[in-house]
């Protein structure tokens, strides 16, 4: 069954990005998808979005939910009728709804685990905590900077920007091996500003098993607010299986 458009706005989205030999991310990103390489790298991250007024497009404001959510993802790309596609695999996702964990996957593309988030944050600052019964966890402290870092493979906010709007088909892991659902991501604006991290700490990054020492480093973070956009179900897609991460 093919999800309606889904209409809201994206209250607060922070993307904790993480530059990663590809090498490593070959090992857990399935094909026909390969690692999008920028300056030598691969690009992985955490995406912390909390989403307010979520409906269907034909409802009206009034009915929509929100929730909490993270993600970790990879930039990904892929050939498709002889042309370059390009957007993020999303190996894990995590809500603060209950409703998405129940529903994802089921009646809405992307498996989500229903995990605690512990939020604290003034209108620069952020602390956000994500924990699972299952060993996940995030933990993120920032505050909006003037600046973009210097030391980021990217070589300003507007490209950064760029990059990470290209970025607006994921394809999510399923309960089926083999199968991924695809969203895309509309927005009616793209605006970043630059965070400056003092915490950043991900169960999945720190996974010695998949990313061995000096294999991934932090990049970068960025942070939006006040975004409309839609969400469009693309459909599922078999892939082959991911190779064995050890």
């Amino acid at each position: 069954m093919k999800l309606p458009v889904i209409r809201g706005v994206i209250d607060r989205r922070i993307l904790v990005n993480y530059r990663v030999n590809p090498e490593v991310l070959v090992r857990i990103v399935p094909k026909p998808f390969r690692p999008q390489v920028v300056g030598g790298y691969a690009i992985a991250g955490i995406c912390l979005i909390r989403m307010k007024h979520i409906r269907p497009r034909w409802l009206p404001e009034y009915f929509g939910i929100g929730s909490e959510n993270a993600a970790h993802r990879v930039a990904v790309e892929w050939d498709e009728q002889g042309i370059t596609r390009r957007g993020v695999y999303i190996p894990r996702r995590d809500s603060s709804s209950c409703w998405n964990a129940v529903a994802g996957g089921r009646l809405f593309p992307g498996v989500h685990h229903h995990s605690r988030f512990s939020i604290n944050e003034t209108v620069d600052r952020f602390s956000i905590e994500v924990s699972n019964a299952d060993g996940t966890h995030v933990a993120v402290e920032a505050r909006i900077a003037c600046e973009f870092p210097a030391g980021s493979i990217f070589r300003s906010l507007p490209q950064a920007a760029h990059f990470f709007r290209c970025g607006s088909i994921g394809y999510s892991a399923t309960r089926r091996p083999g199968v991924f659902e695809k969203l895309e991501l509309r927005t009616s604006n793209w605006d970043m500003v630059p965070l400056a991290i003092s915490r950043a700490e991900s169960s999945f990054f720190a996974d010695q098993s998949i990313f061995h020492a000096g294999s991934v480093a932090f990049d970068c973070a960025v942070l939006m607010r006040n975004i409309a956009h839609e969400w469009h179900d693309l459909g599922t897609k078999s892939t082959a299986m991911p190779a064995p991460c050890c």
